[in-house]
């Protein structure tokens, strides 16, 4: 494979068997990379063009979808809530950057596509599916780095410090979406093959594939060294790279399953030793001191969260059975409920975006105030399990 550097943005790659791809390192927040887009295809006259899009973020743009499709019942029933928030920061993140750059993200992404799509050139959708991203790097993660996931997102959400011309500089040199991944990649580096390394390897892979004996690909700016050395490995070891193997959410883990029921276990085996070792009246004072713990941090969480009154009561008699249930916590109970009590507005979908980057659109946004108690009295709750444990225990002596 031979590379050559065509400009400080794109790259001209001959593959072994004569394919040319021309590789396009754009910024995403530069109004020069859209007519850079533009100029390139006008002079190589591509048979395919591939962009660093997924078929949901594609149908989003191109079909009007936003949030008022959202069936937020459901991603709680699904126990996706955590997954929505951080999809939910991800936007709103790019969307602060975009306004204040003024222009819209990946807006020369786009313009590869409708050129392809004007011009009925085939077109290539090279990215994976984030969602894919999302729930391959949640399942690599323990709860502490669950936490510091949805912590780095939100940080990146809500921050107020201006961005400065030098910070816009760098966002030049990269994108909106890999600058996140990175950030999180250095908090979390046990799942930096999952947010960066295997995503490099998929765009490189669809890319490499695409039909045609010249592909103009447009990819964030960040992506181009990572994607090089991909497509050397394919284009000297033979392309026998098994794309399935990273597009699809890896089967729970069966250590969080027995976690899960160990706690449950043990729960129940200290209450039981409890009535075997001091009597009935012993045995249901420790079991009465695991409900109320569970069930008062729990009202808390939801309580602090302004929880409607129904949430709040039903939330706290619910903890301590969900306790005892691996696949049903009380934060699928809490979500499901405020939004049943609070049926979301059509306000509420057109301004979650907007409404999540402040403190105050958390209460009156009645889609993101559901995910806050699903987040608070998940915690909470866990929080009340596990501080139970010393306090059964020691009772017993």
């Amino acid at each position: 494979m031979n590379v050559e550097r065509i400009s400080d943005t794109q790259h001209r790659i001959i593959c072994a068997d004569g394919k040319e791809i021309i590789l396009i390192g754009t910024a995403h927040v530069s109004h020069d990379s859209v007519d850079e887009v533009q100029r390139t295809i006008d002079e190589e006259n591509p048979q395919s063009i591939c962009v660093e899009l997924d078929k949901g973020r594609y149908s989003s743009k191109t079909e009007d979808k936003g949030w008022e499709n959202l069936d937020i019942r459901t991603v709680l029933r699904q126990n996706k809530g955590f997954l929505l928030l951080a999809n939910l920061a991800l936007s709103s993140y790019q969307k602060k950057l975009g306004d204040k750059i003024g222009i819209s993200p990946g807006d020369e992404i786009m313009k590869g596509a409708q050129i392809a799509t004007e011009r009925d050139i085939p077109l290539i959708l090279c990215d994976r599916e984030i969602q894919v991203t999302f729930k391959r790097a949640w399942r690599l993660s323990n709860w502490w780095n669950k936490a510091k996931l949805i912590s780095t997102l939100l940080s990146a959400a809500f921050s107020r410090e201006e961005i400065s011309d030098e910070d816009i500089e760098h966002l030049k040199e990269t994108n909106m979406l890999q600058s996140m991944l990175d950030e999180m990649a250095k908090e979390l580096p046990t799942v930096k093959q999952v947010l960066i390394d295997e995503r490099d390897q998929y765009l490189a892979t669809s890319i490499y594939r695409a039909k045609g004996d010249k592909i103009v690909a447009i990819v964030g700016a960040g992506h181009v060294p990572g994607l090089i050395e991909h497509m050397k490995k394919l284009d000297e070891n033979g392309d026998n790279f098994n794309l399935e193997e990273i597009s699809k959410e890896p089967a729970p883990s069966p250590a969080g399953k027995i976690l899960s029921w160990g706690i449950v276990i043990a729960l129940l085996g200290i209450i039981a030793i409890g009535f075997v070792r001091s009597g009935w009246d012993q045995g249901l004072t420790m079991f009465l001191y695991w409900f109320i713990l569970n069930s008062s941090l729990t009202g808390i969480a939801a309580l602090i969260s302004l929880g409607h009154p129904v949430t709040i009561i039903v939330s706290m008699l619910a903890a301590p059975v969900t306790a005892l249930s691996p696949t049903l916590g009380v934060g699928m109970v809490a979500g499901i409920l405020e939004v049943t009590m609070r049926k979301p507005r059509v306000k509420d979908f057109e301004k979650v975006s907007d409404d999540v980057l402040h403190f105050k659109g958390w209460f009156s946004n009645r889609i993101i105030h559901a995910l806050m108690l699903f987040f608070t009295t998940s915690i909470f709750a866990s929080i009340g399990t596990f501080i139970a444990f010393p306090l059964l225990i020691s009772s017993l002596g």
